[in-house]
């Protein structure tokens, strides 16, 4: 518990006198995974071969109710900043601006000045700040990580890439662009893979700054892997390892997971789970051929994960190389739920041309020059038990595998059960690190307060949940609205109708109470509307973006 004790301590010190000496303070790793499915994982019921992770888990706690934004920049803007997204500046994604959003507060695209980031703040604190990875939170030279508080930055700027580094650009219209301490990147290694370059990055980032001039500073480190975000592309010998694991399709693999869910202690097996939403039917409407290439691609999708774990494993081998890994904050989270867009037959523009330009064919699934996703089956099998997937603000899009680990957290080794959301990051490492709350004035700027809560005394066993029963936590994103108020959640997916749900009792989201409790509805609704003017919430006028 010293590092909570710390904690405590620092909180006092900013309310009266210095003590002489309190303890070192903790390192902090954030790593996401992108588009990464809720039972993925084998410490969250998964088979594909994550050990790396599954010890830091299992180590660690479990959060069975951590809650993301329903896609991957609105998400990455509340993780920096502490605050709704629709506050940050990505009220909705940069590429799915509707025309009525257009030029509105809050809808900029990109990570607004009026934000204080937790690496501003951690470096105005002592911090020496590292960053590896996707960024998706601006183009420009003043949106950069290099500007927003990273000291040190590798980074992709746009939502995705070719995995093994086809396509760089230095225009970020006209292909991938990386940027390096803020310049521009001309080439990328040789042996490019996405999570190995981005993993290689930050290890020698933590190397370097350890023996440097700021080595006695704690760091904050961010991993953003794009991985397992589509194309999905992998290396042969990878793919080669799960060959033939997933001929038996989404629907078994989904009750495989299940079952494994259960045995876990994640779920409870008598709460129904939601049934999946397959358009174009189960896995026995697929022709033999059809099976066989959605195998191929659930293959290359877990390649993929296994990669991304091994390269964890490095990360992790490296901080304990270096003497920084017992004093680390670890903290892992996917950025929503799984991804289960059908790359074959969407209307987006952009992605249909590259996915016509690409070269498909089964023996070149997986390659640098094919352009696949994996769809809506394997999506649902993922975000078992949970209904839907990203893009919604349902469970399956906003539920989002997470954990945090540290030796000293009295809650070390549990499963976490309380409703928490990522906006809670900041302020929780900010209690850690004991820098204060900027209580919205930083460095002579007014910037958005943080509206998250810390997990510290969850953490330290002195709280049994985070947030109180009375309060109202709102989302939105195209369309698609929910809030969570103690057990009770609405949700629509976007069609403008209410559902009303005990969300403790049916996590599936499976019975809609709203006959039933039509005052509760009501009174949620109120909430909710109450939330969308407080942030700023303008429902787009086009269906943009719903998979």
């Amino acid at each position: 518990m010293r590092r909570l004790k710390y904690a405590i301590a620092v909180l006092s010190v900013w309310a009266g006198p210095a003590v002489a000496e309190t303890p070192a303070r903790p390192n902090f790793l954030i790593i996401v995974a992108d588009d990464l499915g809720y039972s993925d994982l084998g410490a969250f019921g998964g088979e594909i071969d994550t050990p790396n992770l599954d010890a830091i888990a299992k180590q660690g706690v479990r959060l069975t109710a951590f809650h993301t934004a329903p896609t991957c920049s609105p998400t990455r803007s509340m993780l920096l900043s502490g605050t709704d997204n629709h506050k940050a500046g990505l009220g909705t994604m940069a590429e799915l601006i509707a025309p009525n959003q257009k030029g509105k507060p809050g809808f900029e695209g990109y990570l607004r000045p009026e934000v204080a980031t937790l690496a501003e703040l951690l470096v105005a604190g002592g911090y020496r700040t590292l960053y590896s990875g996707k960024w998706h939170l601006g183009l420009t030279p003043a949106q950069d990580p290099s500007a927003r508080g990273f000291q040190h930055s590798f980074t992709l700027l746009q939502g995705g890439h070719n995995h093994f580094g086809v396509g760089v650009s230095d225009d970020p219209i006209k292909g991938s662009t990386y940027r390096e301490n803020g310049k521009a990147v001309a080439k990328l290694p040789d042996n490019f893979y996405s999570s190995d370059t981005f993993a290689t990055k930050l290890i020698d980032q933590i190397r370097a700054t350890k023996s440097g001039a700021e080595g006695a500073k704690p760091f904050f480190a961010y991993l953003a892997f794009t991985a397992p975000h589509w194309p999905l592309q992998a290396h042969p010998e990878d793919i080669a390892k799960y060959r033939g694991r997933y001929n038996e399709g989404f629907e078994v693999l989904r009750a495989k997971r299940l079952k494994r869910q259960a045995e876990l202690g994640l779920i409870d097996a008598s709460r129904a789970a939601h049934p999946p939403v397959l358009k174009n039917g189960g896995w026995n409407a697929l022709s033999p051929e059809q099976k066989r290439t959605a195998a191929r691609d659930m293959e290359i999708y877990a390649a993929m994960v296994d990669r991304l774990d091994r390269n964890v494993g490095r990360v992790v081998e490296a901080l304990k190389a270096t003497g920084e890994y017992d004093n680390t904050v670890i903290l892992f989270l996917a950025d929503n739920g799984a991804e289960a867009l059908d790359i074959n037959a969407t209307e987006m523009v952009g992605i249909k041309d590259r996915a016509a330009a690409a070269d498909n064919s089964f023996a070149n699934r997986g390659t640098a020059t094919s352009y696949i996703g994996y769809g809506p089956g394997w999506a649902q099998a993922a975000t078992a038990p949970s209904w839907l997937y990203k893009a919604y603000a349902t469970e399956g899009g906003t539920r989002a595998v997470a954990f945090i680990n540290h030796k000293d957290f009295s809650r070390q080794g549990s499963i976490g059960t309380p409703f928490l959301t990522v906006a809670d990051v900041v302020p929780t490492f900010l209690d850690l690190a004991g820098v204060p709350d900027h209580k919205g004035q930083f460095q002579g700027r007014t910037v958005e307060p943080i509206r998250g809560k810390s997990w510290v005394p969850w953490l330290a066993g002195k709280a049994e949940r985070v947030y109180a029963p009375g309060d109202a936590i709102g989302t939105e994103l195209f369309g698609s609205r929910a809030l969570r108020q103690g057990d009770w959640k609405i949700t629509d997916t976007g069609d403008g109708q209410w559902k009303l749900f005990n969300i403790v009792e049916d996590p599936g989201e499976t019975r809609d109470l709203s006959v039933n409790q039509p005052a509760r509805r009501a009174e949620l609704i109120a909430h909710w509307d109450a939330y969308a003017k407080d942030v700023g919430v303008i429902i787009p006028d086009q269906r943009i973006y719903r998979p």
